[in-house]
């Protein structure tokens, strides 16, 4: 095997950069070993499941360890999985699993805010500096900035490297840290000026809530969202590093900066208070389909507010304007039978992906407990896209990949949070 290792390669987080990976199948490097056998779904049980349940045992085939999905179409709810949660064990993946839900945090924490905004409590134009000014920010930058990932301020997860993320593995952070962490990295832009992803926007919100409400975060968003759509298996872990309750691995593939090997490693146990409002829920995927269909059909908040998400959402990808566009916590994206709304998270090991309809009939929660952006080859790439894709468009997601690069799906899952290897 080659050794890409050698020159200690740092790990970026570039949403981008990984959908390359997805369209080309470029990667720094490849793992090649046997499927992770798993249980099958009887498809006489659930419709869904003929359609459905294939594709995931394709990703398995293609060298992930397991994933498993919720996906609700036509009235109907399928429950699947597919390979195993631990590897050293053999213990099957489950469809309820608890898993890293990432940046699908900020979801939770752009909806509290507008909720805020509702109640008159707070302004989306408001200065940032205004409300916390310990950080000496620019005094341009605004509340709905943060939001839409449009303030310029450096991201603090750029400092993730080979060393950083062993060491933040125990490490316990402060929010304040990690604004200062994100202040030492350049700025993007002008505020404002262009979309440019940065977990430290969200750290910043999260303190905003705190200030205005006089709660600890955590408390405000189960008060407000998990309690009152029963959300029973979502949480903020805190300094707690375990998954409590059915979970899976945390699995990256993971260097010898030797002899260039690589190795599967687990990561779920971690603590998460690197990520805080940024990305530390923990989550099912009926919970995350739950939130997302209250959301975007209209539960938590005013019309007024509801129109917010997307006024003057930005392209995400420059060279495909219209193929993703961010909102406040939330995209638009298009796909080859019409446009779906959600986000998607990347922890170390545990990647998320959740599309739901306008109408909240056709939905899709994917988890993996797999670094597929550690060495993505392309089979993986286009299973992990074709789960998607199936869930949302059931038989009219047998399209070619011309189409699909033309519709924007060919970018799934465009991941703005994971890391990705740069040379």
């Amino acid at each position: 095997m080659s050794k890409p290792w050698r020159n200690r390669a740092l790990w970026t987080r570039t949403g981008a950069a990984l959908a390359a990976i997805v369209l080309t199948g470029t990667a720094a490097l490849t793992h090649t070993g046997v499927a992770f056998a798993g249980p099958k779904t009887d498809s006489r049980t659930n419709p869904l499941a003929a359609e459905i349940q294939p594709t995931l045992d394709a990703l398995v085939a293609a060298g992930v360890t397991g994933t498993y999905v919720q996906v609700r179409r036509d009235g109907k709810t399928f429950n699947g999985a597919s390979g195993v949660a631990f590897v050293d064990t053999g213990k099957p993946a489950r469809a309820d699993s608890r898993h890293r839900v990432g940046s699908m945090t900020k979801s939770f924490v752009s909806t509290t805010i507008l909720q805020l905004a509702g109640e008159r409590r707070l302004s989306l134009d408001a200065g940032v500096d205004r409300l916390l000014p310990r950080f000496d920010l620019d005094p341009k930058i605004t509340v709905r900035q943060l939001l839409n990932h449009t303030s310029g301020i450096g991201n603090y997860t750029s400092a993730l490297n080979y060393e950083t993320v062993q060491e933040w593995q125990t490490r316990t952070f402060t929010p304040d840290e990690l604004v200062r962490l994100g202040q030492s990295f350049p700025l993007t832009g002008a505020p404002g000026e262009v979309f440019s992803y940065s977990n430290t926007n969200y750290i910043l919100a999260g303190l905003i809530i705190e200030k205005v409400t006089g709660n600890d975060v955590e408390k405000e968003i189960n008060r407000r969202i998990i309690t009152p759509l029963g959300l029973r298996d979502t949480y903020f872990p805190g300094r707690d590093p375990q998954i409590r309750g059915p979970h899976a691995g945390a699995y990256v593939l993971w260097p010898n900066l030797e002899t260039g090997e690589v190795a599967l490693r687990d990561f779920s146990v971690y603590n998460m208070t690197w990520a805080w409002t940024a990305g530390e829920i923990i989550s099912t995927m009926d919970d995350l389909n739950t939130f997302h269909r209250a959301l975007f059909t209209g539960r938590l908040l005013t019309p007024a507010q509801q129109k917010a998400l997307f006024d003057g959402a930005v392209p995400m990808i420059p060279e495909a304007p219209d193929a993703l566009r961010y909102g406040l916590g939330v995209y638009a994206m298009q796909s080859p039978c019409g446009t779906f709304y959600g986000h998607d998270g990347a922890v170390i090991g545990q990647i998320t992906q959740v599309l739901t309809s306008a109408d909240g009939r056709t939905q899709v929660a994917a988890g993996v407990p797999y670094g597929l952006n550690f060495g993505a080859t392309p089979e993986q790439g286009e299973a992990l896209n074709r789960i998607i894709l199936t869930a949302l468009c059931g038989p009219r997601a047998d399209v070619g990949a011309d189409q699909l690069r033309t519709t924007g799906g060919a970018t799934l899952p465009l991941l703005p949070t994971a890391f990705t290897v740069k040379n």
